[in-house]
């Protein structure tokens, strides 16, 4: 389709390979005649290690065992029984010999051309009457050869044969120089949560999705003209000429293949598209464009592809401005913790029990930041440590201070995060926030969503286990996002679980979402566990709820999130 690059010059590999390689290299030389395998042996034996094969069927045998350690094959062409041809046909169709290059030994010369088409290196003629010249075209050939699968060895991914993503760049470039007039889409594609199947399934039937993809992958690009590589552990590039069935094609492919290893494993597929890719970008830009609009609906199971638009470069530019004016926001107190009251309304009249503390950030030139677009920007690069640890502290400290101004004690809910909870010393921190703050563990709680404790649910548990062991109540956020099981709710070390919003919205109109809640009450109400609704904005709502059994609501019918000074009143008024 094209010329392949030359990513590796050959005189730099053999120099590499002479300073490695101090071992003599294996030969082996296949002739019926004896006095031609001794006479080859005398030449070689001082440079090369000789084995010898008097017939074809003994060198089948031998380059069979030796496979992993045969430098060259010196292969007569006329012999009885398997000849040369046949031997030569059989190493070029077994792609675990056919690394090994065969030079043919004849008298022949007219079958030079049959031998080369066959796959041999290069052609010795008989009588062996030059030695050096002999010597020397071995030489070149097994550094050649040696040369060109140390480059084989780096250019492909050994999981799934695809190229790395450091030869599928070098390629593409080539692809745009020798197509110059064709338009070429850049596409990523993902597996969503892939770590949970290698976690459920184990690494054996993990790698076996890869190679299934990836082969699935390689077969659709080569059917297009396209290459395709593995970028890194469940991701893949290709880069395609333009098409508008580039997603139905690459997702049909897919189910094609699909063996049964995990039942509508291409559901779980997600891909990004740079269609018509300017080429006046850089090639790595181009796909990291791709790669945003595939990343744009990760965790989205209702959506399986994103097209990469301009938005979606201006959104990046926006991300990484929010990025860097992070830490100046902290210090100069651009972050603001908010707190949204909590009211239990199994009662004749609903009573203030507790709050949840929100982050809001002033920007001084953007303005009022919502979270909901600066969390997931933190979450995505990890900067949501740094800001998790201000609201845990500052929450920690004005619940303290209310505590001795007041004598009022009022808990607080701190959301923490799958990130915050895998590190190491996580419990330890709490325990440290709360004791500099003077509160007590419960006064302060903490939610974690649903969604992580099904990634590394076994070390999750095991912290929210130590934390509960300590006297923490601990909230599941966001409940029914996520993908727990009933049997695994059953056993995960929780107090309270907390509605989605999703489920209160329309409730008074929604029977289903009405049933969907008396449902988690009966499930709630058999393990013992309170529920918090969140997003309660009607009468009609709060009151559904009540009748449900719901303990407890927060919401803009009772309360928007407000500062400090504003929850302070509030809870003065008990």
């Amino acid at each position: 389709m094209f010329v392949t690059p030359n990513f590796v010059r050959i005189d730099i590999m053999n120099e590499f390979l002479k300073d490695v390689i101090k071992l003599k290299r294996r030969i082996l030389v296949v002739d019926d005649e004896e006095i031609n395998r001794r006479m080859l042996s005398k030449i070689l034996s001082s440079e090369y290690e000789v084995l010898t094969a008097e017939n074809g069927d003994r060198a089948i045998e031998i380059i069979t065992g030796e496979r992993e350690l045969l430098s060259l094959i010196l292969l007569d062409l006329y012999m009885p029984g398997k000849d040369g041809y046949e031997v030569l046909k059989l190493i070029r169709e077994t792609p675990r010999l056919k690394k090994i290059p065969v030079i043919v030994l004849t008298s022949d010369g007219s079958a030079e051309v049959q031998s080369l088409k066959l796959g041999a290196a290069d052609f010795i003629p008989k009588p062996y009457d030059l030695p050096d010249v002999i010597l020397a075209r071995i030489e070149k050939t097994i550094q050649l050869y040696e040369a060109i699968n140390i480059v084989k060895a780096t250019q492909f991914d050994p999981l799934t044969g695809l190229y790395n993503k450091e030869y599928f760049m070098e390629y593409a470039l080539v692809m745009d120089q020798f197509y110059r007039e064709r338009e070429m889409d850049a596409v990523a594609v993902n597996i969503n949560r892939f770590h949970i199947l290698n976690e459920i399934h184990g690494r054996i039937i993990g790698d076996r999705i890869l190679r299934m993809i990836g082969r699935a992958l390689k077969e659709y690009a080569e059917e297009h003209d396209g290459i395709a590589c593995r970028y890194d552990a469940d991701g893949y590039f290709l880069y395609l000429p333009h098409g508008e069935d580039v997603y139905s094609g690459l997702s049909e492919k897919i189910k094609s293949i699909e063996d049964g290893i995990i039942k509508n494993i291409h559901n779980r597929i997600r891909y990004g598209i740079y269609p018509r890719s300017d080429r006046k970008c850089d090639i790595h830009r181009r796909f990291d464009c791709a790669l945003l609009a595939c990343n744009s609906i990760k965790g989205d199971y209702k959506r399986e592809v994103s097209y990469y638009d301009s938005s979606m470069l201006e959104f990046e530019a926006y991300s990484e401005r929010l990025a860097a004016d992070m830490d100046q926001g902290l210090s100069e107190g651009r972050f603001k913790v908010y707190y949204q009251p909590k009211y239990f309304i199994q009662s004749e009249e609903p009573y203030l029990s507790s709050a949840e503390a929100l982050i809001r950030w002033d920007h001084p030139e953007l303005g009022m930041i919502s979270p909901g677009q600066f969390i997931p920007i933190f979450e995505g690069n990890g900067m949501i440590r740094k800001l998790d640890r201000f609201v845990w502290r500052e929450a920690a400290r004005q619940i303290g201070e209310w505590k001795r101004l007041h004598g009022k004690s009022l808990p607080v809910s701190v959301n923490v995060s799958r990130i915050d909870l895998m590190e190491t010393g996580f419990t330890d921190e709490i325990r440290s926030i709360m004791d500099e703050a003077g509160i007590t563990p419960e006064e302060f709680l903490l939610e974690v969503t649903e969604s992580a404790y099904t990634e590394d649910s076994d070390r999750i548990i095991e912290v929210v286990k130590n934390l509960r062991s300590l006297g923490m109540r601990i909230e599941m956020d966001d409940f029914g996002t996520g993908y727990s099981s009933l049997n695994m709710l059953s056993s995960l070390p929780i107090d309270v679980l907390k509605l989605d919003m999703g489920f209160i919205r329309n409730i008074e109109n929604n029977e289903k979402n009405l049933k969907m809640v008396e449902l988690v009450m009966n499930i709630a109400s058999y393990l013992n566990l309170k529920v918090v609704a969140e997003g309660v904005e009607t009468k009609e709502q709060y009151k559904l709820l009540k009748k449900t059994g719901v303990h407890l609501v927060q919401g803009y019918y009772f309360s928007r999130p407000v500062p400090a000074d504003e929850m302070e009143k509030i809870l003065l008024k008990g």
